[in-house]
């Protein structure tokens, strides 16, 4: 699990520092998402790395599939962010305030992974590139569907047990895809 640990450590310091990045270029134009529109920018990523694995790897964008999976990442942070916000927060946040909100999402996300990395004996690691993307579509459907029933569900997970799903994912997938890298 310590290996785990620092991989998924790893993969975390990598996207948060493009997060932070991004948010030092752009501010933080991504408030204006509402949950759907964050839903479908990860729907994209993760479709279109369905659409590579069809393809067996054949694409025309240069944009790799790590970086749509970092990607995917980052904006389940934003959905996680934006969840835990009040509608009088403003729309432009100092990066060191996003920092801070990053870093909130990410110990409540990673100790998520902990505990069920735990129950389930690290089976991701036994899983395929093509599950994931599967799963996180999955996910996301399954969001399109609660944010349809005005974000109530009767015996399901919500929201946002979901969005930390979708990220544990796609670091999943970029630990795996490193570890092919280095064999």
């Amino acid at each position: 699990m310590n290996n785990t640990t620092a991989q998924y450590n790893g993969v975390i310091s990598t996207c948060e520092d493009v997060f932070l990045k991004k948010a030092a270029d752009y501010g933080t134009s991504w408030r204006m998402l509402r949950p759907i529109s964050i839903v479908d920018q990860i729907y994209i990523k993760a479709w279109r790395i369905r659409q590579i694995q069809e393809n067996k790897g054949v694409q025309k964008i240069e944009d790799s599939i790590e970086s749509e999976f970092s990607g995917i990442i980052n904006y389940g942070y934003i959905a996680l962010i934006q969840a835990g916000l009040d509608d009088k927060a403003p729309l432009d946040l100092p990066v060191d305030t996003v920092k801070e909100l990053y870093d909130v999402q990410v110990d409540s996300v990673r100790e998520l992974m902990l505990k069920k990395n735990h129950d389930y004996g690290e089976a991701w690691r036994n899983m395929s590139q093509e599950s994931f993307a599967d799963l996180i579509l999955t996910k996301l459907l399954r969001i399109k569907q609660i944010l349809a029933n005005d974000g109530k569900t009767v015996i399901s997970e919500g929201i946002d047990a979901n969005f930390c799903d979708i990220i544990n994912y796609a670091i999943f997938a970029l630990i795996l895809i490193e570890e092919q890298k280095n064999k």
